[in-house]
């Protein structure tokens, strides 16, 4: 056997140091170093996406939307209504360490952006295919503009573009083969996009946040700004989540431990899931703090049972000379200062919070008799109030079988047998349930920033005039379908009844611009519409319509009257721009309102909308005047049918050419020829205004609808919702067959 010194050297093996000489120390080309940078920043198309999300914020938007495709593998989409970027700015956006946010590292002590280095977009540019949209306030058009590996692979291209900027990155870390083979399914990182959209929405509650995957009617999350803390997590995550859900405060400002505030909510204990879901926020910085997160497991994991995990949302306000920002390459963690004492100080302030709520457990219970007379069974408005109230789900049960199970429940103790003895228990309940009406009233009544008391009185009246019944309805109901120019079809329970599209959704416009008074979103339009124009077209139709066509014309008394009402409008200009988003300017439209999201009104009725506004608003009165200008515009953005006929069915003979000088045998006929008397691109047109009105109805209003609307009492006779059909009597019907 030979030894094995005598064996040739593995491939593998590093030669002797001895016999070769040190590797040579090289300087990385720029191209390799910017990669691997943009390996560290972007590490998955969630952090990408978690990048543009922050540029939206720091540029002031109000609304983000976020579409993603195969994952954000295939394509990221993120739009938002900012400042928009400036045009001088373009040529050196996606380079390295270009930024708005700082000019000296001194301004890291106070830095309140959520960017700073300037790193995001060009690391983007580095491993995807990335192209801007902007425009900025007062441009006339937006520019569009690629970008590949940090520089411009083009000169900006005038664009169409609505206010602020849109960011599409495509075909992500098509050049590092081996991270896109680990994120090849799509079903991984999406929910991750989710998720992280899913917590700015609950921190930032006054902005418009939705998330999407592309080409998809559905959002996945969808909020609208304006709502309370409790109200965007409802939305996010479900009532099941707010209900079990308690208030924290708790602050330090001793220099020698820590300062800071924090706010949030924690959820009590009868909240039950499997995993932890801890939103943090630092300075308005979504970050992470692992000791912090498990910390608060700790407190839950001694003080329940089961080791149940929480839900933690916190907002933790400190001096910014207090943070650390600059720690992580994606921002994702800060360094505190005494963090150690401010983690003791939270988790005390959970522990007492907990302790004192664990004596209002709700303990599920299972009915022992099914013989019980239904007049024993409570409602659901009665149960809720019994857990609101004493924290225990009661019900109806024998007196021999009632047990205590809450030290503030009456059941089980003596003094509960004695007919005296529930007058102090009713008393007690009374001021409970008093009290919790009063919060429930305080966060569902909307607050405004202003302090027009006819503004309020307006938007009371609309929430004492609600009807009951059709609140349900609205809340709960299906959408079937249309079924015809102005009813649509909707299921609730077993019941199916008719609504009328126009009034519903006049109502809903109504209610929308008194709630979103003087904090509209805007709608640019392209180019500046002529006041005079449009009045005069307005009143050549309002002539047409009353006198017919053979009445003559004054094309003089016409203007005067254009000329009188622009100069109305003229005057209002402030009021109508500052509070309800109507912006004209030398003597043009230029921006109207969004009075609900994702939702452009019919263009072809500004003209009649104008003149509306010039002649039917009781300017005088301060209340009638709001309330004249917003049934104005309830009216204008409604969902009427479109002016031009449908062309389905027998509505194809308003587009046939020369139908008058065409004779009855072509009337007759059915043939080619016949197909070739049709204005095609008229009834193309057509065909979209009324499929386009047709998805705003199912997609747009009954979401909406089932969101804000409050139904007045009127329309459960004035023939806004009818009744057509009840499930059940039908069932009885078939069954007889």
């Amino acid at each position: 056997m030979e030894s094995r010194a005598s064996d040739p050297p593995s491939p593998t093996s590093p030669s002797p140091s001895r016999s070769s000489s040190p590797p040579r120390i090289r300087r990385l080309e720029a191209s390799v170093v910017n990669r691997i940078a943009a390996g560290e920043v972007i590490q998955r198309p969630s952090a990408a996406v978690k990048e543009l999300v922050e540029n939206s914020l720091d540029a002031a938007s109000t609304s983000v939307s976020v579409s993603v495709k195969d994952g954000g593998l295939k394509l990221l989409l993120v739009s938002d209504d900012g400042h928009g970027i400036r045009h001088e700015d373009l040529p050196i956006l996606c380079e390295r360490h270009t930024t708005s946010k700082l000019s000296k590292y001194e301004d890291l002590q106070t830095i309140k952006s959520m960017g700073f280095r300037g790193e995001a977009l060009a690391s983007m540019t580095y491993v995807g295919h990335v192209t801007v949209t902007t425009i900025t306030e007062g441009q006339l058009h937006g520019y569009r503009v690629s970008y590949r590996d940090g520089v411009m692979e083009h000169e900006p291209k005038p664009c169409a573009a609505v206010k602020g900027t849109q960011i599409m990155v495509e075909n992500l870390f098509y050049n590092m083969a081996a991270r896109r083979k680990t994120l090849q399914n799509s079903n991984d990182d999406y929910p991750k996009i989710v998720d992280l959209i899913s917590r700015f929405a609950v921190h930032y509650m006054n902005m418009n946040f939705s998330c999407r995957k592309y080409g998809s009617n559905r959002a996945d999350v969808h909020t609208v700004g304006g709502s309370s803390r409790l109200d965007a997590i409802r939305t996010v995550y479900g009532a099941s989540v707010a209900r079990d859900l308690m208030e924290i405060s708790v602050s330090d400002d001793n220099p020698t431990r820590s300062i800071f505030k924090m706010e949030g909510f924690i959820s009590n204990s009868n909240y039950l899931a499997k995993k932890t879901t801890m939103i943090l926020f630092i300075n308005d910085r979504l970050v992470d703090c692992t000791a912090l997160k498990r910390a608060v497991e700790l407190v839950y994991s001694a003080t329940l049972p089961k080791a149940s995990k929480p839900f933690i949302y916190m907002s933790i306000n400190l001096p910014s000379d207090h943070v650390d920002v600059n720690i992580h390459p994606t921002k994702r963690e800060v360094s505190l200062l005494n963090q150690d004492s401010l983690i003791d100080t939270i988790q005390s302030a959970i522990e007492a919070k907990l302790m004192s709520s664990n004596s209002t457990r709700i303990f599920q219970t299972q009915v022992v008799s099914s013989s019980l007379p239904t007049t024993q069974i409570s409602t659901r408005k009665d149960k809720e109030h019994s857990i609101a109230n004493s924290g225990v789900q009661s019900q109806k049960i024998p007196v021999n079988q009632m047990v205590r199970t809450d030290s503030r429940d009456p059941f089980g103790r003596l003094h509960s047998y004695w007919k005296d003895g529930s007058q102090s228990s009713k008393q007690e309940k009374k001021s409970d349930l008093a009290s919790m009406r009063s919060v429930v009233v305080a966060r569902r009544n909307w607050k405004e920033n202003t302090d027009f008391t006819s503004l309020d009185q307006l938007v009371r009246e609309i929430d004492s005039n609600v009807h009951p019944g059709l609140l349900d309805i609205v809340k709960d109901c299906t959408y079937i379908g249309l079924a015809d120019e102005v009813f649509a079809v909707l299921q609730y329970n077993t019941y199916l009844y008719l609504v009328n599209v126009v009034n519903v959704s006049k109502e809903l416009m109504y209610q929308q611009v008194l709630r979103r008074f003087s904090k509209f979103n805007a709608i640019q339009l392209s180019e500046p519409a002529p006041l005079q124009d449009l009045l005069l077209m307005a009143l050549r139709d309002e002539e047409l319509e009353t006198r017919g066509d053979e009445t003559e014309t004054n094309d003089d008394l016409k203007e005067k009257i254009a000329l009188m009402n622009i100069e109305l409008l003229k005057e209002k200009e402030d009021m109508l721009e500052n509070y309800f988003g109507i912006k004209m300017e030398d003597g043009s439209l230029i921006r109207l309102p969004v009075v609900l999201d994702q939702y452009i009104p019919d263009m072809d009725r500004i003209p009649e909308f104008l003149l509306s506004l010039a002649n039917d608003v009781d300017w005088d009165d301060e209340r009638e005047c709001f309330q004249t200008v917003s049934a104005v515009l309830a009216n204008f953005y409604a969902m009427h049918p479109p002016i031009l006929p449908n062309p389905s069915g027998d509505g194809i003979r308003y587009y046939r050419k020369n139908r008058e000088e065409v004779g009855l045998e072509a009337e007759i006929l059915v043939d080619k020829s016949d197909e070739e008397q049709v204005d095609e691109e008229l009834v193309a047109e057509a065909e979209t205004a009324w499929s386009q009105r047709e998805w705003n109805i199912q997609h747009v209003l009954f979401p909406s609808m089932h969101l804000f609307l409050k139904p007045p009492k009127c329309m459960a006779t004035d023939g806004t919702f009818v009744q057509v059909a009840s499930l059940e009597k039908l069932y009885r019907v078939f069954e007889r067959c």
